[in-house]
């Protein structure tokens, strides 16, 4: 009833009897009256829903804040992982199999077993450390999604905030179990083939399953049966860097498309069958004893190879970039900053997103000088991303305060 009592204190309503005149010693027409009611009974309803789908600790809140956490957590290894690993394992790598292959036609399989041990621990260092930058940023993508759809989720809102809480556990608790994979290995673990890091994280991932499947039961609740339609500001936001974010969002999944394409027409199985020539060329190689064939073959398929990383990189971080700016476009109105900041961190984000798959996809020509301009892009959505994280943590505050504030805040609506 709150509502109803703004309206009194506010004497934007006649309560009366029907017919009577209005007067505020003006004869203001009753038209009036009823417009500003309406005005004033709409920017409340809007209001009361804003604090029933983002209240303290609230389901929404809870998928907001841990899954722009995630991201910016995922970012932020992935930048030190680039800088610090990716490039040092990469020739390690390479070494170990040019080793490998000179060991064979020495005939000692000592060495070239134990070179391929080291290749093997190498990939797995590199795998895990990859697969916990992709989780991590996944599940934070996954979290913003189900934000957004939060209000569609026909449950209770105490079931709806332990979901959250279920997901964001497994969410963490994945990517730490297989960041230790490399480090914990079997030890002391009761399966000979799966270590403890790895009973983890597949537990993390099972939390993560169940928490999405039962709001996937939500949803189809909600469109099931005859629902009203809740009453959502974010999908009906027009501010302008919500439409920046959207539409260069759009542009850069549209752009990861069409250079997918254009890579899977054109280049695609020209490198499948560069690789098996390859293969075949190290093989005949060894057959012969001919070193130089060896190492040059070798040398080719590291360029290869390099060529399908960097345009398949370049491809996925285009398309999820875009994506992120999509989903933070519905989120604007939770970012409290100045609108020309608001618009300012928009565009460095969507920048920095355009420049990182570009500079990407430039490595094999220009080398660490294109890698340190990626690693520069990466952190300028970094600290766009952790702008808007701060702009909603003070929204949350203002709004925590300002029920706290309202005299009536425990009375029933």
């Amino acid at each position: 009833m709150r509502i109803l009592k703004e309206l009194k204190e506010r004497s934007l309503i006649y309560v009366g009897i029907p017919g009577s005149s209005i007067t505020d010693g003006n004869k203001v027409s009753r038209e009036i009256y009823v417009s500003r009611a309406q005005t004033l009974i709409d920017a409340s309803v809007a209001r009361e829903s804003e604090l029933a789908w983002f209240a303290a600790m609230s389901a929404r809140r809870l998928l907001l804040l841990g899954g722009i956490g995630l991201i910016l957590t995922g970012m932020i290894f992935g930048d030190i992982f680039a800088v610090f690993t990716l490039h040092q394992n990469a020739a390690q790598v390479g070494a170990n199999l040019a080793a490998a292959a000179n060991a064979a036609l020495a005939g000692n399989r000592h060495v070239v077993l134990a070179n391929f041990q080291n290749v093997g621990a190498f990939l797995e260092n590199r795998g895990t450390k990859v697969d916990t930058h992709v989780h991590m940023i996944d599940f934070g993508y996954l979290a913003l999604l189900l934000a957004i759809l939060q209000p569609w989720v026909s449950f209770a809102e105490g079931l709806k905030k332990k979901l959250a809480w279920v997901f964001l556990a497994g969410a963490w608790l994945l990517p730490i179990g297989v960041y230790l994979i490399h480090y914990v290995g079997l030890a002391h673990s009761p399966v000979k083939a799966i270590g403890w890091a790895s009973i983890a994280a597949d537990f993390g991932g099972l939390l993560v399953l169940v928490a999405t499947f039962a709001c996937l039961i939500g949803l189809w609740m909600h469109f099931r049966g005859e629902r009203a339609k809740p009453t959502d500001k974010l999908l009906g936001d027009r501010s302008t860097e919500g439409r920046i974010l959207f539409a260069g969002g759009l542009a850069l999944v549209l752009v990861g498309f069409f250079h997918g394409a254009y890579y899977a027409a054109a280049d695609l199985y020209k490198h499948e069958a560069q690789e098996y020539s390859l293969l075949a060329q190290m093989t005949a190689g060894a057959a012969a004893g001919a070193r130089a064939v060896i190492n040059t073959a070798l040398a080719s398929y590291g360029q290869l190879q390099g060529a399908k990383a960097v345009n398949i990189a370049a491809h996925a971080h285009s398309i999820e970039f875009g994506l992120l700016a999509i989903m933070l476009a519905f989120f604007q109105p939770y970012v409290r900053l100045r609108e020309s900041w608001k618009r300012r961190w928009a565009g460095v984000l969507l920048f920095g997103s355009l420049l990182l798959p570009v500079c990407v996809l430039m490595e094999m020509k220009y080398g660490l000088v294109a890698g340190g301009l990626a690693d520069f892009a990466g952190l300028l959505i970094i600290f766009a991303l952790l702008a808007m994280w701060i702009g909603i943590l003070r929204y949350t505050g203002e709004l925590d305060a300002s029920i706290a504030n309202t005299p009536d805040s425990g009375d029933s609506q």
